[in-house]
């Protein structure tokens, strides 16, 4: 000890020197250990996601635990940030601090759609050192990502109107048509409060609210009859995406619950999603889906849904599709597939929390049927078939014996015995997807689609009424359609809104998100 107090300086300025930069050192110190802390956090992030990947687990724990890392990362890499930028400020004349990096990914360049705003800094008119003549001998960019804030404008439309010198007779355009009937909002404007209201899932008074905050008055009245108008021009369209989904050869159904206010307290509605996508087995139809209403889940619903109807449904086990599975239906009976990510699910339950060893077992063998899955995915139905007859098939059967032998040996109150029952009772469902190359192996495409749904009800919290139920249900099937087929649907409901009012109702058709190309890339290909 007395050889280091012997080694510090006695000048006053030297000491507060050595100081600051001890405390630098310290604060770079820190922020090594916050990057440190922060990579470990996304390690486990990482391990998280791909083990959720893996067992496919959609429980409401593996989420909220997901939901945690993720915040918890994000905050960790916030303090590291901080750590740096405080390590980095400028230090004292004569101090040294060991510098350090941390691993960031790399960075890829800006969209290059984007508008470049050429910014060039003053140069030097002569060189600094000798003053001579400078010669040009390149530049170098840094490209900053920056946002314009939202810009409001009133188009004027203006219709001249003349007169014939010789006859009188008054000549003017017609008047252009409005996506609203003797309304003043721009097709944009009107997409902006639909993608609002159902994609981003802010109810009208807030949206109303923001408006006022730009200096812009909009009521809540005056949007909800904007609201009203959009959903009855866009009805057509709504029908032409109807038709299309039931004419597929197998559908993905689901529902979830809706709050919906009635007097005098809410009742639980429904929102039933049917999808048609025909990628997996490589279909050509582009993929689609359309939601339907109801105040409750009885069976008489789905039946009046696919009253048409006479292909493959993929579903739950939900008691009342079983009308739709009747041999005397007409049109005829609907083919019922089961979903195995269901089946799964009850059982990994058990394996995750119980660590119940048959509930384990069970669950890796449906994993080495779901890995081969995910290998056939894509390819041709008569493809994927002879596929599964060869290697899904004798793992089907294996998976049977086990499950029927052990399942005999367990009480009927057991967990796991619920949940192999689940399986067993529904053996020809569940194996139907051997004798079918288009048939999936879940049913996750309608539950990916309803998942906004349940996010958005957080905000929303319940639908006014019935008809707004259904209202929701129309704009749904639009937005949730735009972004199956790869569209931003606030674009294409703006250009819809400006076009439909005057287009062919035989030509409908073209307005479809599958047939439908931006503004921009429509001008970039005419150039």
């Amino acid at each position: 000890m007395s050889g280091a107090a012997d080694s510090l300086p006695d000048d006053i300025d030297a000491l507060k020197a050595a100081l600051l930069a001890e405390r630098k050192a310290r604060r770079a110190l820190q922020a090594q250990a916050m990057a440190a802390e922060a990579m470990i956090a996304h390690l486990k992030l990482q391990i998280a996601l791909h083990k959720r990947d893996r067992y496919d687990s959609s429980a409401e724990r593996g989420r909220k635990i997901l939901n945690q890392l993720e915040m918890q990362l994000e905050d960790l890499e916030t303090d590291v940030a901080e750590a740096e930028a405080r390590a980095m400020s400028p230090q004292p004349e004569g101090s040294a601090v060991r510098s350090f990096t941390r691993a960031r990914p790399v960075r890829g360049p800006l969209p290059a759609h984007l508008p470049r705003e050429r910014v060039v800094l003053p140069s030097p008119t002569a060189c600094p050192c000798c003053g001579g003549r400078l010669a040009k001998l390149g530049e170098t960019i840094t490209e900053t990502l920056e946002v314009i804030p939202r810009r409001w404008k009133v188009i004027q439309t203006v219709r001249e109107k003349f007169s014939c010198r010789a006859c009188e007779a008054i000549t003017q355009p017609p008047a252009p048509f409005h996506p609203i009937a003797r309304g003043r909002a721009g097709a944009n404007l009107l997409a902006a409060v639909v993608y609002g209201k159902f994609a981003e899932h802010q109810p009208l008074n807030r949206q109303s609210e923001g408006f006022a905050r730009e200096g812009i008055a909009l009521g809540v009245s005056t949007l909800a009859d904007w609201l009203g108008a959009c959903t009855a021009a866009l009805s057509p369209l709504v029908a032409v995406i109807r038709a299309h989904v039931l004419a597929g050869e197998r559908l993905h159904g689901d529902d979830i619950t809706v709050p919906v206010l009635a007097s005098p307290k809410t009742v639980t509605g429904r929102l039933w999603a049917y999808v048609r996508d025909d990628r997996p087995f490589g279909g050509g139809a582009a993929p689609a889906v359309i939601f339907a209403y109801s105040r409750d889940r009885g069976g008489t619903h789905p039946c009046r849904h696919l009253a048409g109807y006479a292909g493959i449904l993929q579903a739950d086990a939900y008691a009342r599709f079983n009308d739709l599975y009747e041999p005397a239906r007409k049109p005829g009976p609907i083919k019922e597939a089961a979903c195995w990510a269901h089946g799964r699910r009850k059982l990994f339950v058990l394996a995750d929390i119980a660590k119940a060893p048959l509930a384990v077992e069970a669950v890796r063998r449906i994993d080495v049927i779901f890995a081969i899955e995910r290998d056939l995915n894509g390819l041709p139905a008569a493809k994927r078939l002879a596929a599964r007859q060869v290697r899904v098939a004798p793992l089907i059967a294996s998976l049977e014996g086990w499950m029927r032998g052990e399942r005999s040996r367990l009480s009927h109150h057991a967990d796991v015995a619920k949940a192999m029952d689940y399986m067993l009772k529904r053996w020809v469902a569940f194996t139907r997807f051997l004798e079918d190359g288009r048939i999936c192996l879940t049913n996750n495409a309608a539950e990916r689609e309803l998942r906004g749904v349940a996010l958005g009800r957080r905000a929303w919290l319940f639908a006014g009424s019935d008809r707004g139920g259904e209202r929701a249900a129309a704009m749904y099937s639009l937005i949730a359609t735009a972004k199956l087929n790869g569209v931003d649907p606030r674009a294409w409901l703006a250009d819809v809104l400006a076009r439909i009012a005057d287009h062919p109702a035989s030509r409908l058709h073209e307005l479809l998100p599958w047939h439908w190309s931006s503004p921009s890339e429509g001008r970039s290909l005419a150039a």
